[in-house]
């Protein structure tokens, strides 16, 4: 008998099978609502980890790769990734050091002197950061004499800060770590979380941590990429595996209500392609919505950020960016042109692997950190050089990795028109500078 044959009773009434009757269940459960999640936002195919560089030891080994495909709730519509791998295997060490871009200190410089001001911070004040990287942003609350505390999970990178003069705890955040700093009498008047929302695993226990460290009367402000500006600007590559989740306005309300915080008030930045900055506080303070709040919010409304279509419109804008990219690249070596790479970011090493492009259509790249100098791209395998490969190479064309900072790397390179060199940005959409 067929497997999926009906069969009858012995009152002689049809059974259907278990399978046909059994409901197709969905595999995924969303990080913040727990509804079942298969709509798929954009496939990516496999990708290693974004920050696992090949090492010389590494170079005969071979490399984990993963899926690298972003589900939307159709519930929150919460954009996520499953938690293929773990915050523990990805973040323990780290390649990632903020400093390393002249822009975003001077926009954390910014920051820290508006805060220390708005909020009357002292002497008598708690500033702590979460994720702190190696103190990019709290040297400078430091040199103001105010107390700052650091939590940062990869301990290489700690070590940095804490030469820096940066007081930093090597530990992943979360409720029993909020529990714990308390207990040591630790409150924050300003809890503040940089790029580090879209980096957790547990979203739930990692906010209600955050409502438990904070001050009765603090400020919780935290910045991440927009995901209404991501889709507007096609910023595939700023999604891989060390981004669990990726947030509107619309979602990240619903989050921090959910755990006793409201988010009163909201600035468009424009760091990582485009980014929010949100002030919230305990919710029993009742803060008043901002006016650019409620803006934003009719914004991404007409964007669609509830609907459906919005989202299902990216992977076909996505493929056409590979698409123009590839060929471009395939042309450069037709017509006997050069290109080399400029950086070795994250969202560089999604577009690589994503588009297949290996050292035959791009031999190098250079970047100034030197903790990625002499190791290879994950997956793709590109040799990473200091800067000054290219002076030696003179390149035809210079493809910047970290487009969000093209301004800042072509102020840089300005020398490389000196031999002729352009400059080439393949987010949102391919240009030649």
């Amino acid at each position: 008998m067929n497997a999926l044959s009906t069969t009858t009773s012995t009152n002689g009434a049809e059974i259907q099978p278990k399978r046909a009757l059994a409901k197709r269940r969905s595999k995924h459960a969303c990080r913040f609502c727990e509804k079942p999640v298969d709509r798929v936002f954009v496939d990516l195919g496999l990708s290693p980890l974004c920050q696992s560089f090949v090492t010389p030891e590494q170079v005969d080994h071979g490399e984990m790769f993963h899926p690298l495909k972003a589900l939307v709730c159709d519930h929150c519509r919460l954009v996520q990734l499953p938690a293929y791998v773990g915050g523990e295997d990805i973040f323990s060490e780290y390649a990632y050091f903020s400093s390393y871009s002249q822009s975003w200190l001077d926009h954390c410089q910014a920051y820290a002197e508006r805060m220390t001001s708005e909020l009357e911070l002292g002497s008598h004040s708690q500033v702590v950061e979460l994720a702190s990287n190696d103190g990019y942003l709290l040297q400078y609350f430091v040199a103001r004499h105010v107390p700052a505390l650091g939590i940062e999970p990869a301990a290489n990178v700690a070590e940095v800060a804490v030469a820096r003069g940066v007081p930093t705890r090597v530990m992943f955040f979360g409720t029993a770590a909020a529990e714990q700093l308390a207990d040591e009498g630790v409150r924050a008047d300003l809890l503040i979380g940089n790029n580090v929302l879209a980096h957790v695993p547990d979203l739930n226990d990692f906010v209600a941590g955050m409502q438990t460290l904070l001050a009765p009367s603090g400020r919780i402000t935290m910045e991440f990429p927009h995901l209404m500006r991501l889709i507007e600007q096609t910023q595939f590559d700023t999604i891989y595996h060390e981004h669990f989740s990726y947030f509107s306005l619309h979602t990240v309300r619903q989050v921090f209500a959910a755990h006793g915080l409201t988010i009163f008030d909201v600035e468009e930045l424009p760091t990582h392609g485009g980014s929010i900055r949100i002030h919230a506080e305990r919710a029993e303070r009742r803060p008043k919505p901002t006016f650019r709040l409620r803006q934003l919010a009719d914004a991404e409304y007409a964007a669609g950020v509830d609907s459906p279509e919005a989202y299902q419109r990216f992977q076909p804008r996505v493929e056409r960016v590979r698409a123009d990219l590839l060929e471009f690249l395939l042309s450069c070596r037709r017509d006997s042109k050069t290109v080399a790479g400029y950086g070795a970011p994250g969202k560089g090493n999604t577009l690589l692997n994503y588009c297949g492009i290996r050292t035959d259509l791009l031999p190098f790249t250079v970047d100034r950190n030197p903790y990625k100098h002499g190791t290879l791209t994950p997956g793709a395998r590109i040799p990473v050089h200091p800067v000054q490969r290219l002076d030696e190479m003179k390149p035809d064309y210079i493809l910047i990795l970290p487009w969000n900072l093209k301004d800042e790397i072509m102020g840089q390179m300005e020398r490389a028109r000196n031999w002729g060199a352009r400059f080439v940005a393949p987010i949102p959409e391919l240009t030649v500078y």
